[in-house]
């Protein structure tokens, strides 16, 4: 779950992300003004229609949300003066926009988040060998990930909170992977400014499911920022540092005395050209981060704080760690209202 807050004097106002339950009985006259509505967005690359979802908490916050790539192409929520701004990179299109970006701009990704050395992995004693698409390596579920389908939609509402739910199968053989997976994916808002993803997946065969979604932040509402000047708390006591290809090498490294301790709120660009190993192979923080008291249960674990704009966004999460990853392979594409996705302008 993800929350955003403005920061105005004392007063507190927030984004969150999370997994849970949406929907639940108010009374009317505590209903909320919510609604979701829904536009045709182009087509496809092979012509297939794509639609985009708007979800409105009637609170100043608005999520926009693609049935390409599960794309949440906008997040508007307000500063501290009130005023609304865009606080996700992406594209006004899917083409050429979102079809042809390499980056994975606020896409959903699966099956497999992240990497697998060389593409392979066994189980129960059968060898499979998935997509390559990252040198020798797999990358966000091979080409074509999760990010470059058209998925189904279906919008709800409730007394507590608006959304729509994208589902797709993945075939057995897809990009490699055993077994017909069965994805649906639930993007809710509601008035207390926290966007809810919760993710769901049935297999008839055992294969490897590692669901999660790409957004890149920026609180100060513009692309053009950097985000080195941002503040970032991770609650994880050990990262898992990578080989030259970006691969856990299977150590769970404590992050004391090290770059990668965010325990207590730090710059992001305070330490990131500091002389290590890690953020050398990184090029910046790509690392898995392991929270210190993780037990399966909805807790705040990273919060991030933009000066500037006063916006706080806090990320909720039932899952052992998060991977935080700097925005170093950013190149300058431009991207909605003509501003670019410069290094390190989105993380």
């Amino acid at each position: 779950m993800m929350t955003f807050q403005r920061l105005s004097g004392a007063a507190l106002a927030a984004l969150v992300i999370c997994c849970a339950s949406a929907c639940g009985k108010q009374s009317e006259s505590t209903k909320p003004a919510m609604n979701v509505s829904v536009q045709q967005w182009g087509n496809a690359p092979d012509g297939t229609p794509v639609q985009l979802y708007t979800l409105c908490n009637g609170k100043g916050m608005t999520v926009r949300i693609s049935t390409w790539g599960g794309v949440v192409q906008s997040i508007d929520v307000p500063d501290r003066s009130g005023k609304p701004g865009d606080v996700v990179l992406g594209f006004e299109s899917v083409v050429p926009g979102y079809a042809e970006d390499s980056t994975f701009q606020g896409a959903a990704i699966g099956r497999y988040g992240n990497r697998i050395a060389k593409g392979r992995f066994t189980i129960d004693g059968t060898d499979y060998q998935v997509t390559q698409n990252e040198g020798e390596n797999s990358l966000h579920g091979g080409k074509p990930g999760y990010d470059k389908v058209v998925w189904d939609a279906k919008p709800f509402e409730c007394d507590a909170a608006v959304g729509v739910t994208l589902h797709r199968l993945s075939p057995d053989g897809e990009n490699g992977y055993p077994g017909n997976l069965d994805v649906s994916i639930s993007y809710s808002l509601n008035q207390q400014q926290e966007l809810q993803i919760s993710y769901t997946a049935t297999t008839d065969k055992a294969t490897p499911v590692n669901l999660t979604h790409h957004m890149y932040y920026n609180l100060s509402g513009s692309a053009d920022n950097s985000i080195l000047g941002d503040e970032l708390q991770i609650l994880a006591d050990r990262y898992t540092p990578v080989d030259a290809k970006l691969i856990p090498t299977g150590e769970l490294r404590p992050v004391d005395g090290t770059p990668f301790d965010f325990r207590a709120p730090m710059t992001i660009g305070s330490r990131i050209g500091a002389e290590d190993a890690q953020l050398t192979l990184g090029g910046g923080y790509d690392h898995n981060f392991i929270f210190a008291n993780a037990d399966g249960s909805l807790k705040k674990q990273v919060a991030l704080y933009n000066a500037a704009s006063g916006r706080v966004m806090e990320i909720l999460t039932t899952e052992p760690a998060v991977q935080f990853y700097s925005g170093n392979f950013l190149s300058g594409a431009e991207g909605k209202r003509g501003e670019h996705h410069a290094w390190r302008h989105g993380l």
